[in-house]
């Protein structure tokens, strides 16, 4: 515990000194080589040690083959330090990007790397902080993408303080690698929860109905399933065919403008009331109904569609945050 521990403190420190030294990011950069770090893997610290061994058994029985053999793995393990730290040098982020993700999911952040070198780029490893690690080989003059799994416990802002691009090509003796300190914020949508029924309209506009709005009378086809919907609404039957993962929309010509409010939700706690109003909407959006949101001090006219679905969740998500009223417009 207490080597652990301390292992800890030294990355943060590092991590820390690193920020000081490199300041904020702004994307796209350039990986130049100030900085970059370059340290012996495990493998390599091993191998080192070896090498050594070889050259004290030359050095002491005056073995000449002994010491030609040290000499070379030694130019070996130089030659590949080298090329580690070429493998990263010149390399470009382009992008960094989340999509928004619910509460207690993973989700993913993508980013967009550009080689602008005639060589090849092998092993190319990135992770969000503590998160797991992707990786992938760059063609000569190309750009690929990668996307990290990330995951949020909580509803709000999740903000992503920092990325790590490495490498250990080739033979893994070294790792290189760089800190990215770039503004990546992603969105938290409340979990989906809660059994309560659709109310049948809101307060707002009690006794209206909207033209063409979609119900769960009219059969209108098939779209992308999209994280959130529920289970119910997916064609299993298409999926078992080896289909995409799909939904069923059904619409009506007069269903209600359903204006959903914390009011409908009858928990006791506000997160509890919450994670069943992103159920309402899930729901609602996926049947293709009209349906606006009511929170204090917001009010979310009635509407539909995915840009719609994402207004309404990123309101939840940033009810009662510090800094929701900062990050509300960007987040729409």
């Amino acid at each position: 515990m207490a080597i652990a521990a301390l292992r800890q403190r030294l990355r943060r420190r590092a991590a820390e000194w690193a920020r000081r030294r490199q300041g904020p990011d702004r994307l796209p950069l350039t990986l130049v080589r100030r900085r970059l770090y370059i340290l012996p893997t495990r493998a390599g610290v091993g191998f080192g040690a070896l090498v050594l061994t070889m050259l004290a058994a030359g050095l002491n029985y005056a073995n000449s083959l002994a010491l030609l053999l040290a000499f070379l793995l030694a130019g070996f393990a130089l030659v590949a330090m080298h090329e580690c730290h070429r493998n990263l040098l010149g390399l470009s982020l382009l992008e960094a990007c989340a999509p928004p993700l619910f509460a207690g999911s993973c989700g993913f952040l993508r980013l967009t790397l550009e080689n602008a070198s005639r060589l090849r780029r092998y092993r190319i490893q990135a992770a969000a902080a503590d998160e797991g690690a992707a990786g992938l080989d760059l063609p000569a003059g190309g750009r690929g993408r990668l996307d990290l799994p990330i995951r949020a416990q909580r509803r709000g802002l999740r903000r992503i303080e920092r990325l790590r691009i490495s490498s250990s090509h080739p033979f893994g003796l070294f790792r290189a690698w760089t800190w990215v300190h770039a503004p990546i914020v992603v969105v938290v949508y409340p979990r989906p929860a809660g059994s309560l029924p659709l109310p049948a309209d809101g307060a707002a506009a009690s006794g209206t109905r909207a033209r063409g709005a979609a119900g769960t009378d009219e059969w209108r086809g098939l779209r992308p399933f999209r994280e959130g919907d529920s289970p119910r609404q997916v064609a299993w039957k298409a999926y078992a065919r080896e289909a995409p993962l799909l939904v069923k929309e059904y619409s009506s010509a007069g269903s209600p403008l359903r204006m959903l409010s914390l009011e409908h939700a009858r928990q006791t706690d506000l997160e509890s009331r919450l994670e069943q109003l992103a159920r309402w909407i899930v729901d609602a959006e996926s049947r293709g109904e009209v349906y606006g949101l009511e929170l204090p001090g917001e009010r979310i006219p009635a509407h539909r569609g995915p840009d719609h679905r994402h207004r309404c969740l990123s309101a939840l998500a940033l009810y009662g945050s510090p800094e929701s009223e900062a990050a509300a417009p960007q987040m729409r």
